[in-house]
């Protein structure tokens, strides 16, 4: 296995088919959980839940950044292909087109301006505004409080993971390094998991 495949990560399932486990990888479904477990942060925050927004907004990112964005940035990478050429560019790009279509274009955001700073507004911040919006038309000083702290949240997460991933890349020298910001990463993102479905809990009457 070449060290620069995105195989042995901790959110890839060591079960299934290859191409199952390359489409799952993919995903990268704990930090996809985050940005969406942000949105519900902020629908969480409106005096009535409109149930079914909920689920659109949750939906809306699911397929927006988890799908889109992610095939999109695999297309992108030219140098190194982390994910192999298990789907072919005709594949990806229909992985992409099709998400946006039911979907709308934040995956071209992350494709493009995929620095930290747009990172943590595109996966932290937006997706806590757009939550509470969702729910109530309107905007205020909570969601925005809420917003900050998600992006905050998420300009970590970035900073961490890409550290992390060129440690991954590296030779096990650094093996102990890597399986500490492996740590902190799942502390991060199924922490926030946690939290969000805590909060769903306390809002369901």
């Amino acid at each position: 296995m070449s060290k620069d495949t995105r195989l042995n990560e901790w959110f890839v399932p060591k079960f299934g088919p290859l191409k199952f486990r390359v489409f799952i990888g993919l995903l990268f479904l704990p930090y996809t959980g985050m940005c969406i477990s942000f949105t519900i942060m902020g629908s969480m925050l409106a005096h009535d839940i409109i149930w079914d927004r909920v689920g659109a907004v949750a939906l809306i990112y699911t397929l927006a950044l988890g799908i889109s964005a992610h095939s999109a940035d695999s297309i992108g990478s030219r140098k190194v292909k982390p994910w192999g050429e298990y789907f072919n560019k005709k594949q990806l790009w229909l992985l992409t087109i099709s998400s946006l279509t039911l979907a709308y274009a934040v995956g071209i955001y992350y494709m493009i301006l995929h620095n930290n700073l747009c990172f943590a507004i595109s996966w932290g911040v937006l997706p806590t505004i757009a939550g509470f919006v969702m729910q109530t038309n309107s905007i205020g000083i909570m969601p925005l409080a809420l917003s900050t702290i998600t992006g905050i949240i998420s300009y970590i997460e970035i900073k961490i993971s890409r550290s992390y991933k060129e440690l991954k890349r590296k030779s096990q020298e650094d093996e102990h390094c890597s399986k500490r910001l492996e740590i902190r990463l799942k502390i991060i993102s199924l922490g926030t998991i946690a939290f969000t479905i805590t909060s769903i809990i306390y809002r369901i009457p």
